[in-house]
């Protein structure tokens, strides 16, 4: 796996590229110069936990016959305060995932969120080396 990243201005600017050509801006705030003009690390952090989970989560449930009409998840995270110091690391990340769909088990939906989150995704098990992980489901 290769990531490359270009700066793309005289500040914190920068483009993300994978090995396949596909791209993702990256910035900072403006009180370390950036513009805003992406996520910020952290954010593509807790961004990545949701992904992964999310193509975990349907591919779980699409194997039980289980396919949601929609998915979304909103991540949450929470980093570790320490006095004077603002680059720390996540104390707690929570994704909330909300599915709509006909006949959608719950039992199931909650058994494939566990699998993802305690199994099969790499973010998240190696975001909890640090990180309280949790999260909660809604079925529409």
């Amino acid at each position: 796996m290769k990531i490359s990243i270009q700066r793309l201005n005289d500040a914190v600017h920068m483009e993300a590229k994978n090995e396949d050509g596909v791209t993702l801006q990256m910035d900072g705030t403006d009180e370390i110069g950036g513009i805003n003009g992406g996520f910020r690390p952290m954010q593509m952090l807790l961004a990545a936990a949701g992904g992964c989970s999310a193509i975990d989560v349907v591919g779980i449930l699409k194997k039980q016959k289980q396919n949601p009409d929609d998915l979304q998840i909103e991540v949450t995270g929470e980093r570790i305060t320490l006095e004077g110091e603002q680059y720390t690391e996540f104390k707690t990340i929570h994704l909330h995932f909300i599915l709509k769909g006909d006949h959608l088990d719950e039992k199931k939906v909650s058994r494939a969120i566990d699998l993802s989150l305690n199994k099969y995704c790499s973010v998240s098990k190696t975001l909890a080396k640090t990180a309280e992980i949790t999260s909660s489901y809604e079925v529409n």
